[in-house]
């Protein structure tokens, strides 16, 4: 597969529809009209793995498809992801506090999550057809997908994908590749963000377990792509370009809890991407400068140089979230603003959970001109030999 193009996209729950945004522009592209599907590998997890699997269900018709996932996120509702009524909040407040109050008398573990999002399944299966993708792969739309999960009993990251016959498999330290159909249960389990979203139960070769979101151990999230014979990377992530360059500023006062969960989840979904890619850049400059002996390596582990662009948001989310905040449902508003001690000590929180379209919509728009002032640089980048 001689200069094969793949797609990856990382996690970020609301944050994914920046990429839907950014998927949009390209597929835009008159190119893109006439020769189809510029991704024959697509890798995703957590929200990645949301669009990855749309994308790869729809390949046969990728200006389609684009347009319809970004129509998604448009109008998308907190309700849509999770429950968001009295009742609910109530049952999961109360057993959190029976688990944290009496737990070690009357037995813990019952608290699974912060939220409910037992809606998502059906809101997937509304929008996304995992069927077609297998059709996608016979009539040659797509080579593979790729979507990573994590596996809350061994501690694993599984690599669940779908492709063509002969698809290359492998398995590392901590790491797991499953040939399978991706369902949506698949989907479900990579978008289950820790602690805010339950595990959910999936089927393995050593039984059924109990998966969360696919970032969470994904330390090398272009690994999988490379390893399915990806030669150049176009990778979308979710980490403003302007957190890059920030000054720390000192603070006397304790971080809230919200803020110390912000973080995690910052370190979770946004930093790995960045940093696989400057290590590719350096081995990249290190090919350049030196050539490796590689005889008597077999094709799939020799090292090669691989071209990669990564397209990431001109602004800061966080910040974006911040004023979308009041738009949330009162109960979850109330419940996050709980765990910190202002709308700017949640915001980084918060820009994971604002399932809500003007937010959502916001986001889009800022993916979309973000290609766009790309755009020349992106579709060199996709047809050049």
């Amino acid at each position: 597969m001689q200069n094969t193009l793949g797609l990856l996209m990382t996690g970020g729950g609301a944050r994914g529809a920046y990429q839907a945004g950014v998927l949009k522009r390209i597929g835009e592209l008159k190119r893109v009209n006439s020769v189809g599907n510029p991704f024959p590998i697509v890798g995703g997890a957590s929200a990645g793995a949301i669009n990855g699997s749309a994308l790869a269900a729809g390949s046969d018709n990728f200006p389609l498809v684009t347009k319809v996932i970004a129509r998604v996120w448009a109008e998308l509702k907190p309700s849509d992801i999770f429950r968001c009524d009295l009742l609910t909040q109530a049952h999961t407040s109360i057993t959190w506090i029976l688990d944290l109050s009496f737990g070690g008398i009357l037995g813990g573990g019952n608290a699974r999550s912060l939220l409910d999002a037992t809606p998502l399944k059906g809101f997937l299966k509304r929008h996304i057809n995992c069927d077609r993708i297998q059709e996608n792969i016979r009539q040659g739309h797509l080579y593979a997908v790729a979507i990573s999960a994590t596996n809350y009993h061994s501690g694993r990251s599984y690599l669940f994908i779908q492709g063509k016959k002969g698809h290359p498999m492998w398995n590392r330290s901590r790491r797991v590749t499953m040939a399978t159909k991706i369902t949506v249960e698949h989907v479900c389990a990579s978008a289950a963000i820790p602690f805010i979203f339950q595990p959910v139960k999936l089927e393995t070769a050593q039984g059924t377990a109990y998966f969360g979101d696919g970032c969470v151990r994904l330390h090398q999230p272009l690994s999988p792509i490379i390893h399915l014979g990806a030669q150049k990377i176009l990778a979308i992530g979710v980490r403003g370009e302007v957190l890059e360059h920030q000054e720390e500023v000192a603070n006397d006062k304790g971080p809230s809890l919200a803020e110390v969960m912000g973080v995690l989840f910052n370190v979770i979904f946004l930093d790995h991407l960045t940093t696989d890619i400057e290590h590719l850049e350096r081995l990249n400059g290190l090919l350049a400068r030196r050539k490796l002996k590689q005889a008597g390596i077999p094709e799939t582990e020799r090292v090669r140089p691989l071209k990669s662009l990564m397209i990431a948001p001109s602004v800061d989310l966080s910040e974006v979230a911040q004023h979308h905040q009041k738009d949330m449902p009162y109960l979850i508003q109330y419940f996050v603003n709980s765990l910190g001690r202002d709308a700017a000590s949640c915001a980084d929180l918060m820009s994971y959970l604002l399932f809500e379209s003007k937010y959502t919509n916001a986001l889009i728009d800022i993916g979309y001109q973000d290609a766009d002032e790309r755009i020349d640089e992106i579709e060199d980048f996709i047809y050049s030999a």
